[in-house]
């Protein structure tokens, strides 16, 4: 597993060096320096040199090394390093070479309870606050009073959540983000569409609650539909489930969901982290809605002028709308003179990035607003061909999502019985959103 593990500065100077095993020595460190960090033409964040392995990641003005000789699992080397990182910003606000230095022996510390001869242990903040404390993160109770916990939390099945938490007003928040992706061609024709999205959760929850979360997923619905018979009510039900249904793609849960239940019922049950967390991830490539549609018509006319007619059109229901949208439309590198005139928001000529910015502080569902503009271009000695870059976009669209998916239920189960409010809530967000013309 993992042998040694060093945190450098941008310059390429060791803050922390931490071995642990024998296989290597410290002045492997220097290897890193040398090879990696003084060399601007690497960009793989694995590094091999001769028989021993750099896995490599960047963060604020720190580099983080992991070194092996054996053959791992880099993705679980990878996890570990962004894990490490997350705990320097519960500890200290602020992960970075200050930082480091100001706690050079609490970090020390840390690196000693989560790796064990090279083996990543319990690497969740909360349960590490218990008894690992600094200045700005006190514990809760006396250290003689926690002991008991602490030993049952960081050895048991549940080390994210303990079992004392209590709410005088018991909430589940549930926001559902996704961004989507799109590229159209110059004809109109749908090149990619696609959705990368993340579910997370904000729980404030008392006792040990069990929750189960319930999706529009396809799979979900044809089973359920079907699960009773072949009757010809049972398939209308199940078509009628399939037309409202979303496929979800590369699924990837955080490890309080109860793996098992999900591939037997796709029953998504768990019990939650206190506070704030990703529950899950997701893609969706199939029957993407798009919320705006684009349509760009550029005229060159001659080698002195370009004219814009730019129309953009939003497809989700009129009771919705999009804030703060920004149209990003490209000009020639010789504009010199840009004249806009438009039907909602204002637009203007950024010279710096060669593009006339168009802003929306509010867009109506089912709106259609225009642009139209003219570049004056200056003369060029050796005239080049205009490469015309796409018309890129960006929006957020509230209780929207482009996937179609919906939160059908939120359940929390817990043995006081007690009533609790959930609220969720939609996000769609303009990922790479971009219109050729």
């Amino acid at each position: 597993m993992i042998s040694a593990i060093f945190l450098y500065n941008h310059k390429g100077e060791v803050l922390i060096s931490r071995l642990y095993r024998q296989d290597l020595k410290r002045s492997v460190a220097d290897l890193f320096r040398v090879q990696v960090i003084s060399n601007a033409d690497v960009r793989s964040p694995v590094t091999t040199i001769g028989s021993t392995t750099f896995f490599h990641v960047k963060h604020e003005n720190l580099y983080l090394a992991a070194v092996t000789r054996t053959n791992v699992n880099a993705a679980l080397v990878f996890e570990f390093l962004y894990r490490v990182v997350g705990l320097g910003k519960d500890y200290f606000g602020k992960f970075d070479e200050e930082s480091v230095k100001s706690n050079f022996v609490l970090i020390y510390e840390l690196l000693d309870e989560i790796l064990d001869f090279g083996y990543p242990q319990n690497s969740e903040s909360d349960t590490l606050k218990m008894y690992i404390t600094t200045e700005g993160v006190k514990s809760e109770r006396a250290l003689a009073a926690d002991s008991s916990k602490i030993t049952i939390q960081a050895t048991g099945a549940m080390s994210w959540r303990r079992s004392d938490i209590k709410y005088r007003k018991n909430e589940a928040f549930i926001d559902v983000i996704e961004n989507v992706n799109v590229l159209i061609s110059n004809t109109g024709a749908v090149l990619r569409a696609d959705v990368s999205a993340q579910v997370m959760m904000r729980a404030y929850l008392s006792g040990m609650p069990e929750c189960k979360f319930g999706l529009n997923d396809k799979l979900l619905l044809d089973e359920s539909a079907f699960q009773s018979g072949s009757s010809s009510t049972t398939r209308t039900k199940a078509a009628k489930a399939a037309a409202g249904s979303v496929t979800l793609e590369d699924c990837q849960f955080h490890q309080c969901v109860k793996l098992g239940k999900f591939d037997t019922d796709r029953t998504i049950s768990f019990t939650p982290p206190d506070g704030s967390f990703e529950l899950m991830r997701y893609r969706a490539t199939e029957n993407i809605n798009l919320p705006f549609r684009i349509h760009p018509i550029v005229k060159e006319i001659g080698t002195r002028k370009v004219e814009y007619q730019i129309a953009v059109k939003a497809n989700f229901g009129s009771k919705l709308y999009a804030s703060n949208v920004v149209i990003k439309i490209p000009t020639p590198l010789n504009a010199v003179n840009v004249d806009t005139r438009v039907s909602q928001g204002k637009a203007k000529y950024d010279a710096s990035c060669n593009s006339i910015i168009w802003k929306i502080s509010r867009f109506t569902g089912q709106s259609e607003y225009v642009l139209s503009a003219e570049a004056d271009l200056a003369s060029m000695t050796h005239q080049k061909a205009w490469s015309r870059p796409p018309i890129s976009m960006d929006f957020g669209i509230l209780m929207f999502t482009s996937s179609g998916l919906l939160v059908r239920y939120l359940k929390v189960f817990e043995k006081s019985n007690y009533q609790s409010v959930k609220w969720v809530r939609y996000l769609t967000k303009a990922g790479s959103y971009e219109v050729r013309f």
